[in-house]
């Protein structure tokens, strides 16, 4: 079989499904399948002019909305480079985000088309204050899902709480596939350490969805309590600066390590203690399970995939969300209990290294490949 991976962005980077998915290739070529990737570059802006047509609603009641105009670009871009750099033909397509799968399916109307949803554009926007809920953008952006049912050959998604959410905009939701994602165990070198003061971290892109105003107020708590640690966030963002501010309010930026951007940081990781991240919403929170083969306590929110990750009191803590205070107990159960880190983290290691393996992501997907026989030779 010949397979296309349709990806939206580029997979230089670390971090997310762009960099998972050519673990995948890999595993795939070396089994003597012939797979390969395509996506946008991040250069290519508003060079395609093609009109964009949908089955299940009408657009014309959307396009004077400008996050949906630019969403409406982005799928002409995409649609324009694929005619441009596309010439062959595939037996399947697998894509990994909803522009790709419906300007795949556009393109290629006779060739089978598969969607993994990773993640939720329009709870990220809500959460981050772009637009409201009920509006044009996030009526239409809730309105594709119905869109791809109708049009794709099958979707999957990556735990049982984004299938849920999913679910409320299809009409058979039952067919929704779970597959949690996997891990080439090879990036990650736990090291068994004992930091004399406890080092805690996050990994994340620095907006108001991933709670971090909600980490700083904890860490503010845990310090009026007397305890030591250095909290050390990796990663960017438009909100840097306001985090910034507020770890000088709550008396922690000299306790306080702002990375910005870092690549790989995987390499790094294991040297730390506990890795937290109060996120306001997450389809899967691949962090969290890289942050266990690092060999890290975890603390995460009860939500969507974290819970789904975390069994609290044995491979991590969980607390509700925008719970300061519930955060600060969590921090300090875990600060002051070093024999309580290592057990957490044990656990969350071992669980990440038999649930999320790639071997299992492989076998899982060949599956479904193998379900649709070779149209092409």
């Amino acid at each position: 079989m010949k397979i296309l991976q349709a990806l939206f962005f580029p997979p230089e980077q670390p971090g997310g499904v762009s960099s998972m998915v050519p673990y995948i290739q890999e595993q795939f070529k070396q089994m003597g399948w012939d797979m390969e990737l395509f996506y946008l570059p991040k250069r290519i802006r508003s060079k395609g002019t093609e009109p964009i047509e949908f089955q299940s609603f009408d657009l014309r009641s959307f396009e004077e909305d400008p996050i949906t105009a630019k969403y409406i670009q982005t799928m002409k871009d995409f649609l324009w480079w694929s005619k441009l750099r596309i010439k062959g033909s595939y037996d399947l397509i697998h894509a990994h985000h909803p522009v790709s799968a419906l300007m795949m399916k556009t393109m290629f109307p006779n060739t089978p088309v598969w969607l993994t949803i990773h993640s939720s554009y329009e709870n990220e926007l809500l959460l981050n204050g772009k637009i409201e809920r009920g509006g044009k953008a996030h009526t239409f952006l809730t309105s594709l899902y119905r869109e791809l049912e109708l049009r794709l050959d099958g979707i999957i998604t990556v735990s049982q709480a984004f299938k849920r959410y999913l679910g409320r905009f299809m009409e058979q939701p039952e067919r929704i596939k779970v597959i949690y994602n996997g891990f080439d165990q090879r990036r990650f070198k736990p090291i068994d350490h004992e930091n004399h003061v406890p080092q805690l971290v996050s990994l994340c892109r620095l907006v108001p969805a991933k709670g971090l105003d909600v980490l700083l107020k904890a860490c503010g708590e845990l310090k009026r309590r007397g305890h030591e640690f250095v909290l050390h966030l990796i990663g960017d963002g438009p909100i840097r600066p306001e985090l910034e501010q507020q770890a000088q309010e709550m008396g922690i930026y000299e306790d306080t390590i702002f990375y910005g951007y870092t690549l790989h940081p995987e390499q790094f990781m294991p040297f730390f203690d506990i890795f937290v991240l109060p996120s306001r919403a997450e389809a899967f929170g691949n962090v969290f399970a890289e942050a266990a083969l690092c060999w890290l306590a975890l603390i995460g929110t009860d939500i969507g995939g974290i819970s789904e990750q975390i069994e609290h009191g044995k491979t991590g803590l969980l607390v509700p969300v925008n719970d300061a205070d519930a955060l600060a107990d969590a921090l300090e159960r875990v600060v002051v209990d070093p024999e309580l880190r290592t057990q957490l983290a044990k656990a969350a290691w071992e669980k990440a290294t038999t649930q999320y393996t790639l071997d299992r992501v492989i076998e899982q997907l060949k599956t479904i490949y193998e379900g649709y026989p070779a149209q092409h030779g």
